[in-house]
């Protein structure tokens, strides 16, 4: 843990990159992110892919109110002047084919090029291009994210238990995805594979998500920032107005206790080697 500040000592945050919401889905984290939004105002909000979860959604309709709220939440930014960047995933992709389009504020697009208040290069996608289940066998993708959602719903359960014993929040599903050597070596390709990506398109780094692991690294000679999710870990990249990026976690613990406080796990000051 680093530099774990109030939030009200804080100054306005330049950029806010969140990805994989998942909203319509029943293990998103909306009323996190809500409070995380309100708590972060910001220039530019980057929604980096899988902020819908129309797979999920053309199974079974599930909309909460607090979905919709994120929604509006998200407008009323834009509205006010926030610029939002959406750069769509897999589980929404059915917005790519508003690529390039601009709707006031909000703007849509496939991939992006964001400049850093110290003048870095990022590139920002969402990074299933690069996944190769995806890219390759559909059907299997399907049949893994099935596998992958009902772990995702055991979290409540499980942790209302835990809850019950004083213990902290804890994701089976990022437990079984850290543990399995098969997990971390996939997790591996992958942000090898979006790094390359970047340093190809000259790039001085990249900020992506798709795989729910929140990470700030360098890998290749580039930077490598991944937003993480807003179900299993309820985490964001928040860039500061110095160019300094950090990775914020919103536990439950936190949000449930309404403690004003993030925790930043990871941090790449300007200069430093990651």
């Amino acid at each position: 843990m680093k530099d774990v500040m109030p939030l009200h000592a804080r100054r306005r945050a330049r950029t806010v990159f969140l990805s994989d919401v998942h909203l319509g889905f029943p293990g998103c984290g909306a009323a996190f992110l809500l409070d995380f939004l309100d708590k972060t105002p910001c220039e530019t909000l980057f929604l980096v892919g899988d902020i819908v979860d129309f797979w999920y959604l053309r199974r079974k309709r599930h909309w909460p109110p607090q979905h919709g709220r994120v929604i509006r939440r998200i407008l009323d930014m834009a509205h006010n002047g926030t610029r939002v960047v959406l750069v769509p995933g897999n589980h929404d992709e059915v917005l790519r084919k508003y690529d390039g389009m601009n709707f006031g504020n909000l703007v849509v697009r496939d991939r992006f090029e964001h400049l850093t208040a110290d003048g870095r290069r990022l590139l920002v996608i969402h990074g299933d291009q690069f996944d190769t289940a995806v890219r390759c066998s559909p059907w299997l993708a399907a049949v893994g994210g099935r596998l992958y959602d009902l772990l995702l719903r055991m979290g409540p359960w499980i942790n209302a238990v835990r809850r019950r014993f004083g213990h902290d929040y804890w994701s089976l599903a990022a437990f079984l995805k850290h543990k399995v050597s098969n997990a971390m070596a996939y997790i591996e390709r992958f942000e090898r594979a979006v790094a390359r990506e970047a340093r190809r398109s000259g790039m001085d780094g990249v900020v992506c998500g798709h795989i729910h692991r929140a990470e700030i690294a360098r890998i290749d000679g580039v930077g490598y920032f991944n937003c993480g999710d807003w179900v299993e870990s309820c985490t964001a990249l928040v860039e500061w107005p110095d160019g300094r990026i950090t990775l914020e976690q919103w536990r439950e613990r936190e949000a449930v206790l309404k403690a004003d406080a993030a925790l930043d796990d990871g941090c790449w000051q300007p200069g430093e080697a990651a």
